[in-house]
C-alpha cells in the first residue's frame, strides 16, 4: 500500500480542499503517512490570500525535497490557490515538483500520479470548472469519527475586492444545487456529524443554480438573492434533524438580507455567533477597496443580526495599511471595533498581491505603521474579548464536545453557542464527544473558557487542579 503526506496552509477552504483530496487518494488505495518521510506522495496544498505565500511555499517545497531525492520513485505536488497562480512558472523555479494542480483538477489527480510514476515529465493541471462545475462531496471519515466537517455550497467570487487575489485563483461564482447540498449533509451527520460549516468565498450569495441567469439579470444580485440562501438554510434545518449546529462562512455584508437575519431569529440550530468580514472601518478605505457598503451599512446588519439573536457575538476580517490609508482611516477602524463589539478578529498588514487592481493605487502605507496599527488592533479586540469571557463565568453554555482537549489534561474540549472555546470536565468514565452538553463556566483563560459538565462528580476540584496543565497544554487557552 502507497502513502500520501498532505501539508496544509491557509484558510477554511484549503482545509476542506485536503480532506476532499485525501479522499479521492484513499478511494485510490492509498493511507496516510504519519511524517513526510514515509510517504510515497507528498502534497502541498497553499494558499495565496496573503503576503510571501510564495516564499512559504519554497520553504516547504525546500524541506520536502530531501524526502523525495532520498526515497526512488516519490511524487511531489503542488496544490491550491498558489499552484493556480503560478501554474507553469512554479515548474521553472522548482524543476523537481512533479504536479502543479488547481483547486477544479483534484479529481484528476490519481490519473496525474499515475502518469509521473510512468515516466511522464511534471505536468500543469489548473483549469477551472466554468462550463461544468464540480463539486466533491465529502464523507465521513473512515477511521476515525468526526463532529464537526466542511460542505461547499459555491465557489469562485464575483466581488472583485481590489485588494483579493481569489477572483483569479478560483474564478467566478459558481454554485451547488441544494439537493447536492443537503443530500452531503445528510450523510456527514448519518456518519455521526454533528456540526456542518457551509463554505464559500462569498457564501451567503448563494443561488440554486438553475436560477443563477435570472439572477444576473436582476437589478442587484442583493436583491436577486433576497431569499435563496436563507431559503437553503430553513431546508438544512428541515431535512437533517439530526443536525446540531449549522455555521456558514465566509458571509458578504452585502448578502445579509432581512430573510437571512429572520433565519438567525428563527432557527436553532444556527449558533449566536457570525463571522462577518468588514476589512475596515473607513468608508474612504472601503470605497478604494470597491467593497459596495459603507461602515454605517456594515453597523445596521450587525445590529439586525444581534436583534435577531440575542446574545449573538461577531468577529471580523481587518487589512490594516492599505495603500492610501490615514491615521484617521485607521482610528475610525478602531471606532468601529468598539461600536460593534467583537469579540474576535483575524487582522492582517496590507500586502500587494498579483493581478490585483490595488497594485496600480501606490501610495504604500509604511511598514512601521503597518505593524503598529495591526498590535493597536489587536489589543482592542482582545480586551473586548477578555470582558467577554469574564462575563461568561458563572453561566451555563451549552457546548458541542469535539473531542479531548490537546494535552494529557483529563479534560475535553468543544465549542458555545457563541463559538467559544469551552475547555470541560465530564463525568469520571465518560466520553461526551458528539454531545451537545450543559457546561458551567467556571474561569476565563487569554482566549477560552474553563468549565465543568453538568452531572461531573467533584468537577469544581478536578477543575482547579487541571487549569494550569490546560493552559500549558493548550497554547491557545
Amino acid at each position: 500500500m502507497k502513502h500520501y503526506f498532505v501539508q496544509t496552509f491557509g484558510c477554511q477552504m484549503n482545509v476542506h480542499d485536503s480532506r476532499r483530496i485525501e479522499e479521492v487518494l484513499r478511494q485510490s488505495g492509498y493511507s496516510e503517512a504519519t511524517e513526510p518521510a514515509l510517504a510515497d506522495l507528498l502534497i502541498v496544498n497553499t494558499c495565496s490570500v496573503r503576503e510571501k505565500a510564495e516564499h512559504k511555499l519554497m520553504s516547504l517545497l525546500g524541506t520536502f525535497r530531501p524526502f523525495k531525492e532520498g526515497r526512488r520513485g516519490t511524487v511531489l505536488a503542488v496544490a491550491g490557490c498558489v499552484a493556480q497562480q503560478e501554474g507553469e512558472r512554479l515548474l521553472k523555479k522548482a524543476p523537481f515538483v512533479d504536479i502543479v494542480l488547481g483547486p477544479d483538477n483534484i479529481p484528476e489527480l490519481p490519473a496525474l500520479i499515475r502518469g509521473v510514476e510512468q515516466g511522464a515529465p511534471p505536468i500543469t493541471r489548473t483549469v477551472f470548472d466554468m462550463d461544468d462545475p464540480q463539486f466533491l462531496r465529502a464523507k465521513p471519515h473512515a477511521d476515525r469519527r468526526e463532529v464537526t466537517a466542511y460542505v461547499t455550497v459555491m465557489k469562485g467570487c464575483d466581488e472583485r475586492c481590489t485588494f483579493c487575489i481569489v477572483p483569479y485563483t478560483r474564478g467566478s461564482e459558481r454554485y451547488r444545487a441544494a439537493d447536492e447540498i443537503v443530500g452531503e449533509i445528510q450523510d456527514l451527520v448519518a456518519g455521526g456529524v454533528r456540526e456542518v460549516t457551509l463554505l464559500g468565498q462569498t457564501v451567503n450569495s448563494w443561488h440554486e443554480p438553475g436560477e443563477a441567469a435570472e439572477a444576473a439579470k436582476a437589478e442587484s444580485k442583493r436583491a436577486a438573492s433576497t431569499s435563496q440562501f436563507a431559503g437553503l438554510l430553513r431546508r438544512i434545518a428541515r431535512e437533517v434533524p439530526d443536525l446540531l449546529r449549522l455555521r456558514y462562512t465566509s458571509p458578504h455584508p452585502r448578502h445579509v438580507t432581512p430573510e437571512l437575519v429572520a433565519a438567525h431569529a428563527e432557527l436553532e440550530l444556527l449558533p449566536a455567533h457570525v463571522h462577518l468580514p468588514v476589512q475596515s472601518g473607513s468608508d474612504r478605505v472601503l470605497r478604494t477597496m470597491a467593497r459596495r457598503y459603507s461602515a454605517e451599512e456594515y453597523v445596521a446588519r450587525t445590529d439586525a443580526l444581534k436583534a435577531a439573536k440575542p446574545g449573538l457575538t461577531l468577529s471580523a476580517d481587518f487589512i490594516v495599511g492599505f495603500p492610501g490609508e490615514t491615521e484617521d482611516d485607521f482610528e475610525q477602524t478602531l471606532q468601529l471595533v468598539r461600536r460593534v463589539g467583537f469579540v474576535s478578529a483575524f487582522g492582517f498588514k496590507y500586502s500587494p498581491r498579483p493581478y490585483t487592481p490595488a497594485l496600480k493605487l501606490g501610495d504604500e502605507v509604511p511598514e512601521e505603521a503597518k505593524n503598529r496599527r495591526l498590535a493597536a488592533l489587536f489589543a482592542l479586540v482582545e480586551t473586548q474579548q477578555q470582558a467577554h469571557l469574564q462575563s461568561l463565568v458563572g453561566q451555563d453554555l451549552q457546548v458541542l464536545v469535539e473531542g479531548p482537549s490537546p494535552g494529557d489534561t483529563g479534560r475535553f474540549a468543544g465549542r458555545s453557542e457563541r463559538n467559544e472555546i469551552v475547555h470541560l470536565i465530564a463525568p469520571a468514565g465518560y466520553d461526551p464527544t458528539g454531545e451537545l452538553v450543559t457546561v458551567t463556566i467556571d474561569e476565563p483563560f487569554r482566549h477560552s473558557l474553563s468549565g465543568y459538565m453538568t452531572g461531573a462528580e467533584d468537577a469544581r476540584a478536578r477543575a482547579r487542579r487541571t487549569r494550569l496543565s490546560v493552559v500549558d497544554a493548550g497554547g491557545a487557552a
